[in-house]
């Protein structure tokens, strides 16, 4: 059974989306972010890749070196973080990060947002995601 990790901050997405790949707590994962000089108050967490790669790089788990643009659910690969809720603030680009996982042919959106009724998500049509980084050997 999936557990998916909430975000206990505003702006904790990209800390609770490597927390839902790794199988950690919020609270773990946010020590060893802030461990790494990463804090969810920063956005550059949500308008830069390099932290989540960071974050998982640290953990042993490799990240596909690009973002590869969002085609359809079915081209994406088995674990993904996804960039949806895409948009931007003064020309900087943002986003909200979110875990894409295929288990057992079954396709699940993990969704850290505390406001959410559900945070295991299949409403894949309400999503629109810019683009992923494949996520490999988590």
């Amino acid at each position: 059974m999936l557990k998916p990790i909430i975000q206990e901050e505003a702006t904790g997405c990209g800390i609770a989306s490597v927390a839902n790949v790794l199988g950690k707590t919020y609270s773990d994962m946010k020590t060893v972010a802030n461990a790494m000089g990463i804090y969810a108050e920063n956005k550059s967490l949500w308008s830069d890749t390099q932290y989540v790669r960071e974050m998982l790089s640290s953990s042993g788990v490799e990240t596909s070196p690009d973002e590869i643009p969002f085609e359809s659910w079915g081209t994406l690969p088995d674990l993904a973080l996804l960039s949806i809720k895409y948009h931007q603030e003064s020309g900087k680009n943002f986003w909200h990060w979110v875990v894409f996982k295929r288990l057992d042919g079954q396709e699940v959106v993990l969704d850290s947002a505390s406001y959410l009724p559900s945070n295991i998500r299949t409403d894949f049509d309400q999503m629109q995601p810019k683009w992923f980084i494949e996520v490999m050997n988590a």
